[in-house]
């Protein structure tokens, strides 16, 4: 299989380390792209044609995309109800919680990408200000998940560290710690798993 990534972006270490905890990792090939905003990738578009990575490229030739799409193609390579749960409340709750983390994370990136490529005088305060609050809310429900987090590795975890990590990593909100406990101290946890480590992102 062949993975069009960027090293830094949240939704491909999402698969990444899927891919890891699958132990699926070594029959994955990286080829490094960097699409922008503003300007499409010809290659990357030949698989999505949405232009956004990760996009993954089967050993049958087949392009899948986006991140979610990926983890669960995964994890039915892998046997099935590895890190996505069958069925019933579990798989529900699991999925649920993985829309959150990327709902946060798409509120951090517009934010990062407006403050990146638009003049800072074009800034619209009001609508950086709307993202925060969404992105705030969800930080507060991924708080109140992360006490539920158990030892059994699923994707509502795995995404919901990916979410946590890339908004430090970047410093879109500032601290995203201070009033979130629980998320804080399974995040300690989770972020020393060989997975996550292996993936971390470096500027």
């Amino acid at each position: 299989m062949k993975l069009y990534y960027t090293p830094t972006s949240p939704f491909v270490r999402k698969v990444l380390v899927a891919a890891h905890e699958l132990s699926l990792i070594d029959r994955i090939e990286t080829e490094l792209l960097r699409p922008t905003p503003v300007k499409a990738d010809p290659t990357l578009s030949k698989t999505n044609p949405l232009n956004k990575i990760p996009a993954l490229v089967t050993d049958e030739g087949e392009g899948l995309y986006d991140s979610p799409v990926i983890v669960e193609y995964l994890d039915a390579l892998a046997g099935g109800g590895r890190i996505l749960p069958r069925e019933g409340a579990a798989r529900w709750r699991a999925l649920r919680t993985q829309a959150l983390a990327d709902g946060v994370l798409d509120a951090g990136i517009l934010v990062f990408y407006e403050r990146a490529n638009r003049p800072k005088e074009l800034w619209w305060p009001t609508w950086l200000d709307g993202q925060r609050e969404k992105a705030m809310q969800g930080l507060d429900a991924l708080d109140r998940e992360a006490a539920h987090f158990t030892d059994a590795v699923d994707v509502a975890q795995i995404a919901t560290a990916a979410a946590f990590g890339w908004l430090e990593f970047r410093d879109v909100f500032g601290d995203v710690r201070t009033g979130r406990p629980a998320l804080t101290a399974w995040y300690e946890r989770f972020a020393a798993r060989p997975s996550m480590v292996a993936t971390a992102p470096k500027a």
